[in-house]
């Protein structure tokens, strides 16, 4: 069987599904080519499970703190199996939304695997068998898997990945999680918040490295605070599985004597690698490097025709960046005027207890490039809302070019903040400066009021603290 359009997409995430939706908003003819669920990783096994997870730690976190708000909450547990339940459930109805959208702009679903077969031309292995479809453009969005460390082979049952973290059967007593990235402490948090002993296990001398260290810092005190345990400075040498248990050696970062540890489960959360086999890549002559496929700036692979967006790429792994992307190239493929996504606007969101996000630059990273800059910080404590709400309190942080006042980066950790990232992404993106945002007003009482005073006191100009 054979299929003519003008564009197929390989892989239906935030990037294939949005690609193909935008393509034919602009009136192409689209095929998209899908061997799981629609959706892909993020809205199956990503983002939006792990936040319905989170979502039910912190409603159990709220019963147990009833009494705070003068509710009385008796005989406060959790069915685990049903937490998970309604985890799966929220993803399939968001991938069944997935379908609703294909269908309504017209866009053939084909389930299958993809394999580029040459330039224009993607041949199908599924259910009906093998279908060819050729097409003007090619986008490849096949997205990223966990990988693992040499000598810590990922077993499903003791030592697990994001996906066995997801379906558990029974919460673990005990959870050692390798690697303190976002989803190592989203992790983290929730099964904390079942009274799982979990301990993190980061390379780096800090959790959350990629974020800004005053962030770094806040959140090792929440943590600690959670009754979590952090080794920083640590590396993994091996861990070997038993019927009952996994037992992992560590050892310092900076040489020293070596340590066992002991756990139910043992979650290995330390980057991804690129879906690129059996795409066909190299095959035509596309080049894949450290296992993501290779483009060039402007997503455009070095056959013509064929794109690559998202995480299979190895740009930045976040599926708002994939989508922009997506857009990016459907307008381009289309004829469309297309806005080349700007990197250093992109939002960073981490859904742990308490939340953190962050865009730009951190403040060491500024002060690295040279960047004269004056920084401004505000508690979310002092909040009247903060205080209604009952919140870990955190704070806000700015950090503003010396000269013109342009917004370098701005880091949030406490209520709320995977929302209001977006009002300083904003300021990033455009002309909005620090006395724009100053002279804003911000209703009352909110947790955005921590925004404006945490601008305000980069100028000495905040009021309450």
């Amino acid at each position: 069987m054979s299929i003519n359009c003008d564009l197929c997409v390989i892989g239906s995430g935030p990037g294939g599904y949005v690609a193909a939706i935008r393509a034919a908003q602009r009136g192409l003819s689209v095929v998209c080519v899908e061997r799981e669920e629609l959706g892909g990783i993020c809205l199956n096994w990503g983002c939006i499970p792990t936040k319905a997870l989170l979502r039910s730690a912190e409603v159990l976190e709220t019963c147990q703190r009833a009494d705070e708000f003068g509710i009385t909450v008796e005989n406060v547990g959790f069915d685990f199996d049903a937490i998970i339940k309604r985890s799966r459930g929220v993803s399939a109805k968001i991938s069944k939304g997935v379908a609703y959208l294909l269908k309504k702009n017209k866009i053939q679903h084909v389930k299958g695997t993809g394999k580029l077969a040459g330039a224009g031309m993607v041949k199908v292995i599924g259910e009906d068998g093998e279908q060819t479809i050729t097409a003007k453009d090619i986008i490849v969005a096949t997205g990223a898997r966990a990988r693992s460390l040499p000598g810590i082979e990922v077993d499903g049952d003791r030592i697990i990945a994001y996906r066995e973290a997801l379906t558990l059967k029974n919460r673990p007593d005990s959870l050692i999680i390798l690697g303190a990235g976002a989803i190592g402490v989203e992790f983290a948090s929730f099964y904390r918040s079942l009274g799982t002993e979990v301990t993190i296990i980061e390379y780096q001398d800090r959790l959350v490295p990629n974020e800004d260290a005053e962030i770094s810092a806040e959140l090792l005190r929440a943590y600690r605070k959670r009754g979590i345990k952090i080794k920083t400075s640590f590396g993994v040498t091996s861990a070997t599985a038993s019927d009952s248990s996994v037992s992992v050696q560590i050892e310092p970062a900076a040489g020293g004597d070596p340590q066992t540890l002991e756990a139910d489960k043992l979650l290995v959360s330390v980057g991804i690698t690129g879906n690129v086999e059996n795409l066909g890549l190299e095959d035509v002559g596309i080049d894949v490097e450290r296992g993501f496929m290779k483009v060039g700036d402007d997503l455009r692979s070095s056959v013509d025709g064929i794109w690559g967006i998202g995480d299979v790429t190895g740009g930045i792994a976040l599926a708002h960046v994939a989508s922009a992307e997506a857009v990016y190239v459907a307008e381009t493929i289309a004829g469309h005027h297309a806005v080349p996504v700007d990197y250093s606007t992109v939002p960073a969101c981490t859904y742990c207890h308490p939340e953190i996000a962050s865009v730009g630059l951190s403040e060491e990273k500024a002060k690295a490039e040279g960047i004269a800059i004056k920084v401004g910080r505000f508690p979310f404590g002092p909040l009247g809302k903060t205080l209604a709400a009952g919140e870990y309190p955190g704070f806000a942080k700015f950090i503003w070019r010396e000269d013109n006042g342009a917004l370098v980066g701005a880091h949030l950790i406490g209520p709320a903040v995977t929302d209001l990232i977006a009002e300083p992404t904003l300021a990033k993106s455009t002309e909005v400066n620090a006395e724009s945002l100053i002279n804003t007003i911000h209703a009352h009482p909110t947790f955005a009021e921590a925004l404006k005073e945490a601008a305000e006191d980069a100028y000495d100009l905040a009021i309450h603290i």
